[in-house]
Formats: C-alpha cells, structure tokens, sequence
C-alpha cells in the first residue's frame, strides 16, 4: 500500500503461553477509516494494544518510520491515541476537563491550566464533536449517547496522527452510533489514521475506506469494504451470510442467516 503510515511485521502475541496474536503484517496510510472485524475472541483488542504498545509483542511495529517499541510513553501518547472498550469516567468531572485529560502527553497537568496550544485543541475537539453546550456539565450526569461523544473527544483532544477506538459504538442506539462512525471519518479525512473495532459490519461497510478482517489471531484478509466483506469472507469467517444492497449512493451490508 502506498505512502504506508502504519506498518506491522509479523507481529505476535502469547498470554500464558497461548499465541493469542499470529504474524500479523500489515501496512495503513493515513486520511483512512479502516474497520477491524472478527468474532468474539479473534485478537482485535489484542490487535489494537499492540499497535499502542500496552502488551508485550513479537516483531515489529512502526509509525511513521519510529519503531513503536523504541518510544517512551509520553511519545507513544502522542503519536497513538487510544479509547479503550466500554470508556467510563468514575470522577465527577466536567465534559471540558474529561476532554482535556487528551491534552496530557503534551504536559497538560493540569486540565485548568492549560497553554494556548492546548486550550485550542480542547476548544477544536468539543466543536468537533458537538460538546460546547455541555462543557460545564457533569460527565457522570450525561446520557450513554453523550458519554460516548465526552469519550471520543478526549481521544481528538491528543492530537495524535494514530488513533485506535475499541468497540466505540457499542451499547449506543442506532442515532449515536451513527454519530459516532461520522466523527471518526471527520477525524481521518482531517488526517489522521483511525482504526476502529467494530461488530456492526453495516458501519463498517458504510465508513471504512479498508476493512480487517481477524480470526483465531490471524488475519484472513484486508480490502476494500467490498472485497473483505464478500459472502464468502462472511460464510468461512462469521458463519453468516447477508443482505446487501446500496442506499443513496452506499453499500449496506446486514448480517441475515448462519450458513
């Protein structure tokens, strides 16, 4: 792939002496959504620690040409940021200090002491995602649908090049899911890398400009939404075939039997 800004070389993953994650290689550009898809157990949060460097791996994983292993964490911060599964925030903070916590890998300490640099990209990151009403809001008080948008504004809020959601539109009603896959192509056609891991092969057939696809910790296939998700991608990978179809002007893809 051309102008590859993420690079992955025969990465792997044991836990406990089980290989969890098997040679996995790959390369991503930038200005991208790319959908990581797989059954439950397949390795793609496994996947994702990886690429930010939470777990110990095998092999290699570069940004940008820096070799992740060789970055100290407040690099690695800044250069892959990362929302984790089920987000929740237990302190009674505001929406517009949750959102500055993003600014931290920068030396932002202190989310009411902020420099201009980081006052700008908290201000960019609650316009983004449609927050300044609730700025001074408790976040424990917002909805589910709010609470996830608190989420992926802290994630903007970094800055970083990479960013790595799990599972973001999770829980949330059809209207914030939705909303959410929006924000995330807001942040990849703004130039960043997003990778995002996802169950709902609708979303990831509508936003992903590629698509991986992952099984017992291997990767069967990366493509285009049409090709990685083929019936018989789904048929060997899902057990499942689909409806398809296309919706002013893009590919739907509903998960219909097993086979």
């Amino acid at each position: 792939m051309s102008e590859s800004f993420l690079v992955m070389q025969d990465v792997s993953v044991s836990r406990s002496g089980r290989g969890v994650l098997h040679d996995v290689s790959l390369a991503l550009p930038r200005r991208s959504v790319v959908a990581l898809v797989g059954p439950n157990g397949a390795g793609k949060t496994t996947l994702l620690k990886a690429i930010a460097g939470l777990l110990p791996f095998q092999g290699i994983v570069r940004v940008a040409e820096d070799d992740v292993s060789g970055l100290s964490i407040r690099e690695r911060a800044r250069k892959i940021a990362y929302l984790p599964q089920g987000h929740v925030v237990h302190w009674p903070l505001s929406v517009r200090d949750v959102v500055a916590l993003g600014r931290y890998p920068h030396g932002a300490n202190d989310p009411a002491r902020l420099n201009d640099a980081d006052q700008a990209a908290v201000s960019r990151a609650m316009a983004l995602s449609d927050l300044d009403l609730l700025s001074d809001r408790n976040v424990n008080e917002l909805s589910g649908g709010e609470r996830s948008r608190v989420a992926l504004a802290r994630v903007i809020a970094v800055g970083a090049p990479v960013v790595l959601a799990d599972e973001p539109t999770a829980s949330l009603d059809p209207r914030y899911q939705i909303d959410a896959m929006r924000l995330l192509r807001r942040i990849a056609d703004d130039g960043a890398l997003v990778v995002v891991v996802s169950h709902e092969l609708g979303l990831a057939a509508r936003f992903a400009d590629n698509v991986l696809v992952l099984a017992d910790g291997r990767l069967v296939i990366q493509g285009t939404p049409h090709d990685a998700l083929a019936e018989s991608v789904l048929a060997r990978t899902f057990r499942v075939s689909a409806f398809r179809t296309r919706h002013l002007g893009e590919d739907v893809v509903v998960p219909w039997a097993e086979v």
